[in-house]
């Protein structure tokens, strides 16, 4: 049963975090990027700003709060 009853609403909190590409796979940004940046190596750091994968464990929490994607 939907948490709703009338129109869907799309959380925008989640669509600023979260893109879903067209296959259905959920992308997101890693963590740790923000700050203290001077005891982390360069290679940490490049890793860092790619995306990957949402783990499957969350899918479905993601794709509840985005409804048109």
């Amino acid at each position: 049963m939907p948490r709703i009853a009338g129109k869907a609403k799309t959380r925008k909190a989640v669509a600023k975090r979260f893109k879903v590409t067209g296959t259905g796979k959920v992308l997101r940004r890693k963590q740790g990027k923000r700050h203290l940046l001077q005891c982390k190596n360069r290679k940490r750091k490049r890793h860092l700003g790619k995306v990957t994968l949402v783990s499957d464990a969350d899918i479905k929490n993601v794709k509840e709060n985005l409804p048109f994607a």
